[in-house]
């Protein structure tokens, strides 16, 4: 245990330079105190890793020194093959890197790691879009991409939800990030972190100007406050409803999982093997879609606007669909 935690400490410093002994404690887990300790032992093993005092200090190796010491086990090496998602990365412009550095790491792989990498290659892969959708076209990613990796301002055409759909904005691109088959560029603008669809850029122009990151800027931490913070806004209001057997069963496969975790914790069983449960609604317009696809399987108590709504549709239907017979006599 204490020998992988060392490696770690040399592979972290190896690929991110000066780290403080709070920010390597807080990667691994453990007290600032074993930190020290685990610096001393490399230090004493001839590893050249040096501390600087002071409030930019912090502990690096010498310039230059790389370890060839990886220590992959097989897991870890399956790991890194099977989350390659070449196509992500082939978006992104990177699909014939990911299929060199992978070749590399095969070759590089002693004998038995080899044949359990290649094992992983052939038995899993890995299709991130969600069911019944189309990939997304998204035929300025490349150029999104390159801005983030050389920290250049954009001025982008971006077609919105709200009026005026169309408009142009002035970017300094943070980062993108792949969510459920969908790319999404996060982006300083006016002084605001925002984020915007990707596949709804209509045009990019690269600027001539280049901006400086926040240092304490953190992609992921950021994408997680987003979508945390979405969640919160989009469901705006709650609806009471019954679901028979067969809704629930199709509960998963229908709505969305915050509905379904929604109804795991919320359901009353009711007659006949209904329950009843309250769900997360972002408005009785989307409610009244989302529900209608359960059929008869589910009944609507409250709120009255969206059960109203949802009778609405249902008699209208019902006059749409009268027999035939029906409909050419009265024709």
């Amino acid at each position: 245990m204490r020998a992988s935690r060392l490696l770690s400490v040399l592979l972290l410093l190896q690929t991110r330079g000066r780290m403080t002994a709070a920010q390597l404690a807080t990667e691994l887990e453990v007290s600032v105190r074993t930190i020290y300790r685990d610096v001393e032992s490399l230090s004493a093993a001839g590893v050249p890793l040096y501390g600087d005092a002071g409030p930019d200090g912090g502990y690096r190796l010498l310039d230059g020194y790389r370890t060839r010491l990886t220590g992959l086990t097989g897991d870890e090496a399956e790991v890194l093959l099977l989350g390659g998602l070449p196509g992500p990365a082939a978006e992104l412009g990177l699909g014939s890197a990911l299929d060199a550095a992978q070749l590399k790491l095969l070759a590089a792989l002693p004998v038995e790691l080899r044949d359990r990498a290649r094992l992983m290659r052939e038995r899993f892969y890995l299709d991130a879009p969600s069911w019944y959708r189309h990939p997304e076209q998204v035929p300025h990613l490349t150029a999104v991409a390159e801005a983030v990796w050389q920290q250049r301002a954009l001025r982008i055409g971006y077609r919105r939800w709200k009026a005026p759909t169309d408009v142009t904005r002035t970017v300094e691109p943070l980062g993108v990030v792949l969510k459920a088959g969908r790319w999404y560029l996060v982006a300083r603008s006016d002084g605001h972190v925002r984020t915007y669809r990707v596949g709804q850029i209509l045009a990019v122009e690269p600027l001539e100007s280049r901006f400086e990151r926040d240092a304490d800027f953190d992609l992921e931490a950021h994408w997680r406050d987003y979508v945390a913070d979405f969640q919160r806004r989009r469901y705006r209001d709650v609806a009471e409803v019954r679901l028979s057997p067969g809704a629930q069963e199709r509960l998963a496969d229908l709505m969305d999982p915050v509905v379904v975790a929604a109804v795991e914790q919320s359901a009353q069983p009711d007659a006949d093997g209904w329950v009843r449960a309250r769900i997360p609604i972002e408005g009785s317009d989307h409610a009244e879609r989302d529900l209608l696809r359960l059929g008869a399987d589910v009944e609507v108590l409250a709120p009255a606007e969206l059960r109203e709504r949802i009778a609405a549709t249902v008699q209208a239907l019902g006059r749409m669909y009268r027999p035939l017979a029906l409909v050419n006599a009265a024709g």
